[in-house]
């Protein structure tokens, strides 16, 4: 054989068909360019999209904390209003949590777990990308509340008629990242508006709303594919600890995120059509906003910190040269972890005079006193005394006589006597 027949191998470009799903939809499968980004479907692609958006809220949560601190620096500062600041504490909370370390945790997710299950892709990677968009949605409706408020601020907004009717402009919300009713409700005395009643209260509601949305999204995603999607032979048991984590984090998201799905529509209803919800003079109950608030924020330390521990117990292994001591009792643990974060809501409740109270032979809880609507009385009214125009300070407690079935022990309770003035026992 000559020397001109041995060529060099000629590379041989193959186009692939594109992949259609079940549905007849196309895989958008672009190797270049912003267009791929913004369309991409891939899993590693959207975890890095979640990182760079988890890099940027928390360098605008940081902005928000040098404020705070620099505002402490010293006493009597004036370098921002007390308005401000309450925005600025407000976001900054909201930030840290819901724009930075939630959306950090989703990164991990979705740049590893596949690959740590032995899967193509997540189960729903469009519904990956949705939960991805809506979650930037979510989060611009949260910061477009600073645009209004600085508009407002330069007085963009003096000559129109609509911001002249506001009561008050507190654009960025300044209630706390908590929002606890009755401040973020728009009732007060004599159908005063209360303090921290602005449009920026309704950002926060929308936003966190859609936050929620994009979060039970992901989660949904990710229990469907680590229990569907896992490479042949690789049992639950046999799961890497992160990809452990990553499930109990999204049963914790799905079973927490409705109690706060619920307290931010009936805020909403609340303060766009007059419910009253948690409005205390219509009857409402402000403590029940804590209560669905707390019982989602409580859970949610745990959604934040789970993945943190997946993480370390993934890279001590790793870079000791050790496998992991106690695997079945780590994986047990931080199921029993998410577990437990259910049932200790209350104790964010010390101040609301919840506590349980006892008398002879019975109990009530705070929360079967939360749940029930009560009349405030006087204290002669209580008691079955009925004093007519008498102030409480002139009223003073006496022991009712003990029955004679009754022994001298048992009998704890008051009743009021008034001096000076005829009392008839109801």
């Amino acid at each position: 054989m000559s020397h001109d027949s041995h060529h060099a191998p000629v590379a041989c470009k193959t186009e692939l068909a594109p992949e259609r799903s079940d549905l007849g939809l196309i895989r958008p499968d672009r190797s270049t360019g912003l267009i791929d980004w913004l369309t991409t479907v891939d899993h590693k692609k959207i975890g890095i999209l979640y990182g760079a958006f988890a890099m940027f809220y928390f360098l605008v949560g940081g902005v928000e904390a040098l404020a705070i601190r620099t505002q402490l620096a010293r006493p009597d500062n004036d370098f921002v209003t007390a308005r401000m600041y309450n925005q600025l504490f407000t976001m900054h909370g909201t930030t840290m949590i819901f724009l930075g370390v939630m959306p950090l945790s989703a990164a991990f997710f979705n740049f590893l777990v596949p690959l740590q299950i032995g899967a193509r892709d997540v189960a729903f990677p469009r519904l990956n990308a949705f939960s991805l968009w809506t979650f930037v949605f979510g989060a611009f409706v949260l910061n477009a509340s600073w645009f209004f408020e600085f508009a407002h601020l330069a007085g963009w907004f003096n000559s129109f008629e609509w911001h002249k009717a506001l009561v008050y402009t507190d654009f960025a919300p300044a209630n706390g990242w908590f929002s606890y009713a009755p401040l973020s409700g728009t009732f007060g005395q004599n159908g005063q508006a209360l303090r921290f009643t602005g449009v920026g209260t309704d950002f926060w509601i929308i936003g966190i709303q859609v936050l929620g949305i994009a979060s039970l999204a992901a989660s949904f995603n990710f229990i469907c594919t680590i229990i569907n999607m896992r490479a042949k032979g690789m049992t639950m048991m046999r799961l890497p600890v992160f990809t452990w984590m990553t499930l109990v984090t999204a049963i914790l998201i799905i079973l927490a995120f409705p109690a706060i799905t619920v307290a931010l529509i009936e805020l909403m209803f609340d303060r766009a059509f007059g419910a009253n919800f948690f409005n205390p003079s219509a009857g409402g109950q402000p403590v029940l906003w804590q209560h669905l608030f707390w019982i989602f924020g409580h859970p949610e330390v745990y959604i934040l910190v789970l993945p943190a521990m997946g993480i370390v117990s993934e890279v001590l292994p790793t870079f000791s040269g050790k496998s992991l001591f106690g695997y079945p009792i780590i994986v047990f643990s931080g199921a029993v972890i998410g577990f437990l974060g259910f049932a200790v809501w209350s104790h964010h409740m010390f101040t609301t005079g919840r506590a349980s109270r006892s008398s002879t032979g019975s109990a009530r809880s705070g929360a079967d006193a939360s749940a029930s609507p009560r009349r405030w009385s006087s204290p002669s009214a209580s008691s079955g005394c009925s004093c007519a125009a008498v102030s409480p300070a002139s009223c003073t407690p006496r022991l009712p006589p003990t029955p004679s079935s009754r022994t001298a022990t048992s009998s704890s309770r008051t009743s009021t006597t008034c001096s000076s003035v005829a009392c008839s026992s109801a």
